[in-house]
């Protein structure tokens, strides 16, 4: 059998996904947030972890691949209004701090975990709609494929911009990217910039956002600069956020369905219709 779901205890559950033929592995941890903690594609580990804020139960954990969920980035003070009432919500959303629940496991074909994240009163607080989210980790042939399913439980409308915040080991700050957009936001100056070349992290405080692609897929070079990491995404994530913290050996690479603030501004925000599920997908690859 090439595929084998194991689950372990190391303060938290987690689950690892294994596909013996590839030498490829993921782990998940539910508990925080249904979290991606590792993911090694070939026998590579692709993703950087600060263990410590994983054990923390009230820290953001810097490391894996956090969901976002329902906004991507920051609110302006971290508060937002609709129709008349205001509300506080962290930084990236509700998801990725709160407990998900374990559905099912599957090894028929595929090493894959589903698992499930409803809304409830503590959501409700931040985020006044009700909602679920329903996501299967699947390992398959060395690639990791998340599958997405977003439904809209409320009897309105729900504003929502989901994404990914993956952590992704990096010997340099500055890399060349292989997507086709041109353009790209800097957080750092508030300034428009042509895509030339690599782009340079190194030493920046804020983050840039690709403004332009067309094609939903982004590659760059692996943990040790050789290989290629090459990420594919449904096309309803139109940016790809990337930043980094000196002196941490990562590059973040995030696929964003809009950019940070906009249900503050709302001139793209995405809205999911009364009763409808949208379903997105996300897969990770690396070849050596």
């Amino acid at each position: 059998m090439s595929y084998e779901v194991m689950q372990t205890t190391d303060t938290y559950e987690l689950y690892t996904l294994i596909d013996t033929e590839t030498n490829s592995s993921v782990t998940v941890c539910p508990e925080r947030g249904g979290i991606a903690i590792s993911c090694v594609l070939g026998g590579v580990e692709l993703f950087y972890l600060d263990k410590d804020t994983l054990l923390d139960p009230v820290a953001n954990i810097r490391g894996g691949n956090p969901v976002l969920f329902p906004i991507c980035g920051q609110l302006v003070e971290g508060r937002y209004e609709w129709e008349g009432e205001s509300y506080t919500m962290r930084n990236h959303g509700v998801a990725r701090n709160r407990p998900w629940e374990v559905v099912s496991t599957n090894e028929d074909g595929e090493a894959s975990i589903t698992l499930r994240f409803r809304s409830d009163a503590s959501t409700k607080l931040e985020f006044p709609w009700d909602f679920e989210l329903l996501f299967t980790y699947a390992l398959v042939g060395g690639e990791l494929q998340i599958r997405q399913a977003y439904s809209n439980f409320s009897d309105s409308e729900m504003p929502y911009y989901a994404g990914f915040h993956p952590y992704f080991r990096s010997a340099s700050k500055d890399l060349l990217y292989g997507t086709d957009a041109l353009k790209f936001l800097d957080y750092n100056d508030n300034i428009v910039k042509e895509v030339q070349g690599e782009i340079a992290l190194s030493g920046l405080k804020e983050s840039v956002a690709l403004l332009d692609a067309s094609e939903p897929h982004i590659s760059f070079p692996g943990p040790d600069g050789s290989g290629k990491v090459a990420m594919r995404y449904s096309d309803a994530f139109k940016y790809v956020v990337l930043w980094q913290v000196n002196g941490s050996p990562f590059v973040c690479v995030e696929p964003w369905m809009a950019l940070t603030g906009a249900l503050n501004r709302r001139d793209e925000l995405p809205m999911l219709a009364a009763g409808a599920k949208q379903q997105l997908e996300l897969s990770i690859a690396f070849e050596k």
